[in-house]
């Protein structure tokens, strides 16, 4: 590790600017294929820590939840690097072109998809040959385009399960959405045939009632538009699932001075989902809301019910939300919508049902703290979490010149 870093140094040391055009771009596949293999070997130590179940000393139930809490990646990224650590150990071609940089790890995520167990069964009842498919495909993205990878790909399985039943169209669907800081979003979606029909006509049912005379919107526009107003019906009538016990709300967290005064500028409120917005944009979504005054003090309503109460009502679990968002278990994000108040101090150790005593915890990490794993919040008002044998889980490494960086948790 160190002697790869010391490399990486002297490489960022280079004044790119120094080069010119052409001695920058013969860098570049040098560079990439030099990344193909640490992420080979990023893909190789996670599948063998996954196989030792390491992840469950932090309190995680999957590779995938601690490479997004402890390594800061997507879910499509902690998905893809799982996967593929798994994919390679079932095709030693395709683990040995990925280690010596000639495959991607987009590629290997590609060619990975035969080892679905679906697909396995098909090519063992077809008496194929797992490892001489694996080198054909290995050595064809290895000169090919990576669309044309997966092209090949796609028609190889297309071909293997060519007699087989008619899939479910279920199985076809689905929506990404990624949010954005400023808490907009952009997304991408596939819906089989009878999905796009039900979805199309609920939208061409609010686009077609909504179209006012001089409407210069776009279709896209249109469409975006009519989307919103679909979820704002369901959402104003009631008909949606509870999110424990709470019907589905559009929250808004904003200090009363900030509401009321008229020159707050921006970044003064928080949604439920984590978006930042004006204070302006907030007494807007006032205009038609109900107003919950949390006050975190003696007066106002009564979030410290002392020893009268061991469950948690309506308005505490308001103000724990208020303050922690997700469940605070150290490396993990989950939403507040799938978390439990806990106290700190159980009930029956003579803790009290109070804000001071309270922290959102999803369901996995409210059960790993009754089994060993403790959660506390300090002073700060940061918390931090402690494995059965008392050490920290730390996520975020602090810079060698600074060891008394607080920690991330």
């Amino acid at each position: 590790m160190d002697a790869l870093e010391t490399a990486l140094d002297a490489l960022a040391e280079q004044d790119a600017h120094d080069r010119t055009g052409p001695q920058l771009l013969e860098d570049v596949p040098d560079l990439l294929a030099v990344r193909n293999r640490l992420d080979a070997e990023i893909a190789r130590r996670v599948r063998a820590a996954d196989g030792k179940r390491a992840f469950a000393a932090d309190g995680m139930a999957t590779a995938q939840s601690w490479l997004r809490g402890h390594c800061r990646l997507s879910k499509a990224a902690a998905s893809q690097v799982v996967r593929n650590g798994r994919a390679l150990e079932q095709l030693p071609a395709v683990a040995g072109a990925h280690a010596a940089g000639q495959l991607t790890g987009d590629q290997v995520a590609v060619i990975g998809q035969i080892t679905a167990p679906r697909y396995l069964r098909l090519i063992a009842d077809q008496d194929g040959d797992l490892a001489g498919i694996a080198h054909e495909l290995t050595s064809f993205g290895v000169t090919h385009k990576h669309d044309e990878l997966g092209d090949l790909v796609k028609k190889f399985l297309d071909q293997l399960d060519a007699d087989g039943p008619e899939p479910d169209p279920t199985e076809e669907r689905f929506l990404t959405i990624t949010r954005h800081a400023d808490g907009s979003s952009t997304g991408r979606f596939h819906l089989d045939a009878v999905g796009t029909e039900r979805v199309t006509a609920a939208l061409e049912s609010i686009n077609q009632t909504h179209r006012p005379a001089g409407d210069e919107r776009t279709v896209g526009q249109r469409q975006a538009d009519a989307w919103v107003q679909l979820a704002d019906i369901h959402l104003g009538c009631g008909t949606l699932p509870l999110l424990r016990t709470v019907k589905p709300q559009v929250a808004v967290n904003v200090d009363l001075e900030d509401l009321l005064d008229p020159t707050t500028g921006k970044a003064a409120a928080r949604t439920g989902f984590g978006a930042v917005i004006s204070a302006a944009r907030a007494r807007w979504m006032a205009c038609d809301a109900d107003i919950t005054r949390i006050v975190l003090g003696p007066d106002g309503e009564p979030l410290d019910l002392g020893r009268t109460h061991r469950l948690v009502t309506p308005a505490l679990r308001k103000a724990v939300i208020a303050r922690d968002r997700t469940c605070v278990f150290t490396g993990c994000d989950a939403p507040h919508w799938w978390s439990e108040v806990h106290h700190l101090i159980h009930w029956t150790q003579g803790g009290d049902t109070s804000l001071a005593n309270s922290g959102l915890l999803c369901e996995r990490h409210h059960t790993e703290v009754h089994h060993g794993f403790t959660v506390t919040r300090d002073d700060t008002g940061r918390w931090h979490t402690h494995r059965p044998d008392g050490t920290e889980i730390l996520v975020l490494r602090p810079p060698a010149d600074d060891p008394d960086l607080a920690r991330a948790g």
